[in-house]
């Protein structure tokens, strides 16, 4: 097996394949209300990444549509994905959660946030839900740079995502670290040194987004005006392989390329080919003799 995938995961976890019920919380983001920032990290679209799913529905809603043709036996994970999914009271937070938990076939809450949304009081909501369900969070770290977080307007440093690290720890609750692979001035340095930093601090599992250019982000304006180039799609395999390679052997894969709606998509043309993104990369870890943490000693 060439890396521990999410899919392999579950199944053995599980017993099968869990669908996947991707829900809009109705949250917003503090680097978009101004709290932080305004506008967003540079490749962040106007629905936060959520334009595919269906707009102003209630969570119940949601997750009610997706169970309707559901069959007895099937699991399913509950995905509050777009925007900041822990910006709130908790007191907010629980009805909101407690919206998408309405079936006993949802064995997973998963909660994508940033690390500057979490504390304690949130981390301890978030854990109590381990009594009905397995949990994890996962956070938008994108990379362990500073400069290059600041190029993309992520809105905080580094050492907030390993304090962040540190609370979900202390909770017992698993976390998913996004890294992003091509952003703007980040060369092999910058992502050996966001592959250190995931190491550090042991996140469970792990997503490896391929960055594209979505029509109407900052991103987009950048490309245009010159200011930004993709990496092409070899290269990118390379820097896949070598995050792979250098990650515990004990993370859990959750991607390994990013996804972009077509109808929204700039550039790179490579990234429309999902297959073609993921063949790529297992086409260079056997070329190159390795697989998932074959090179985690030497990584840390």
């Amino acid at each position: 097996m060439l890396y521990n995938n999410l899919s392999g995961y579950l199944k053995k976890k599980y017993g099968t394949r869990l669908k996947k019920i991707c829900v809009d919380g109705g949250f917003s983001c503090p680097n978009r209300d101004g709290t932080v920032g305004v506008g967003g990290c540079v490749f962040c679209s106007e629905r936060g990444s959520g334009e595919h799913i269906e707009a102003d529905v209630s969570i119940r809603c949601q997750v009610e549509k997706a169970l309707a043709s559901a069959s007895d036996d099937d699991k399913f994970i509950v995905y509050f994905q777009n925007f900041t999914n822990t910006y709130a009271d908790v007191s907010t937070l629980k009805a909101r959660y407690d919206a998408a938990l309405i079936d006993k076939r949802i064995k997973i809450l998963a909660i994508g946030t940033r690390p500057d949304c979490i504390n304690d009081d949130i981390a301890e909501l978030i854990a109590s839900y381990k009594s009905v369900c397995d949990v994890w969070v996962e956070l938008g770290l994108q990379t362990a740079n500073d400069e290059c977080a600041k190029r993309i307007n992520r809105g905080y440093e580094s050492s907030v995502y390993v304090a962040a690290m540190d609370i979900l720890k202390r909770h017992k609750i698993d976390t998913v670290t996004h890294i992003m692979i091509g952003l703007p001035g980040e060369g092999e340095e910058e992502l050996r040194e966001t592959l250190s930093l995931v190491n550090q601090v042991g996140t469970w599992g792990i997503k490896i987004h391929s960055v594209y250019v979505a029509e109407g982000t900052r991103l987009a304006k950048m490309y245009r005006s010159g200011e930004y180039s993709p990496i092409g799609l070899d290269t990118y395999a390379k820097r896949a392989a070598f995050v792979l390679a250098g990650i515990s052997p004990d993370a859990v894969v959750h991607r390994i390329t990013g996804d972009c709606p077509k109808d929204m998509l700039v550039a790179p043309e490579w990234n429309s080919d999902k297959n073609k993104v993921i063949e790529k990369i297992n086409e260079e870890l056997k070329a190159r003799g390795l697989c998932q943490g074959s090179c985690y000693a030497k990584a840390k």
